[in-house]
């Protein structure tokens, strides 16, 4: 048959020869570099556990808390009767009035010569007063004196320290710059509010106040201070303050009375 008539014959593909088999050193080396390769990854340790608050930064969450309740406190018009519990005597009802105007009132029995005498003690535009009052038994007029100016610290013979937790001492809780520590405390048994308990760091003998137990109520009304001098407790829901405080009686030009009983007098023959 004439060669341009024969059929095509399809050529043959190579035959594809079958994968080789790494044998001999090569065949052992790969595991290890497989196992060294996964040695060299730093294994996952256990979770790093948050570090608990410093007692520092617990201290200053605590003056934090205290000077915005002080600030709040500062800017309360209230009247309140709280019940002062003292070292010794009968327990006293003590009355706060701080008004609109700044001007305040404390009215404290037996704040004067050894408890023998109820007194008044008012900052108003025109100075620092202490009026005496009169007893119960005597029905007479109070009488006032002034004292010294509306922000003159009280004469420490004069001072019966009960009207600072209202007024000054609330400066004091809200500088950051005073010397004072400050960390939570319980509250005292039917006391409601945060306490805290502030000490003084400062090693004058003038401390800017009298360690103790500090408490408020959210809204900033002192619900109790418990200090050397007794421990203040509020005594019942306060009512709003007045415009401006009232003197309890006239000035007049009298001596102020100080809280030390006076001098026994002997008798003449």
């Amino acid at each position: 048959m004439p060669a341009h008539l024969r059929p095509a014959v399809p050529a043959r593909r190579p035959a594809v020869p079958p994968a080789r088999r790494l044998t001999g050193p090569l065949a052992l080396a790969l595991p290890a570099l497989l196992v060294s390769c996964t040695a060299d990854q730093p294994a996952a340790g256990p979770p790093t556990p948050t570090a608990p608050p410093s007692a520092a930064a617990g201290a200053d969450a605590a003056r934090d808390e205290l000077a915005a309740l002080a600030a709040a406190a500062q800017d309360r018009h209230l009247v309140a009767s709280y019940t002062l519990r003292g070292t010794d005597g009968p327990d006293r009802t003590v009355l706060v009035t701080t008004a609109g105007d700044g001007s305040w009132r404390v009215d404290v029995p037996g704040g004067a010569l050894g408890g023998g005498v109820d007194v008044s003690l008012a900052a108003t535009a025109d100075g620092l007063f202490q009026c005496a009052l009169p007893p119960a038994t005597r029905p007479e007029a109070a009488s006032c004196v002034r004292v010294g100016d509306t922000d003159d610290a009280l004469p420490r013979r004069l001072d019966p320290r009960v009207q600072h937790p209202f007024t000054d001492w609330l400066d004091v809780l809200t500088d950051r710059r005073s010397p004072l520590s400050v960390s939570p405390a319980q509250p005292p048994p039917g006391v409601a509010g945060a306490c805290y308990s502030v000490e003084t760091t400062s090693a004058s003998i003038n401390a800017p106040l009298d360690a103790g137990i500090y408490c408020y109520d959210a809204d900033g009304t002192p619900t109790a201070v418990h200090t050397a001098a007794g421990t203040l407790t509020l005594a019942g829901p306060p009512a709003p303050g007045p415009a401006t405080v009232q003197l309890a009686g006239p000035v007049t030009e009298g001596e102020p009375l100080g809280t030390a009983a006076p001098e026994p007098t002997t008798g003449t023959a």
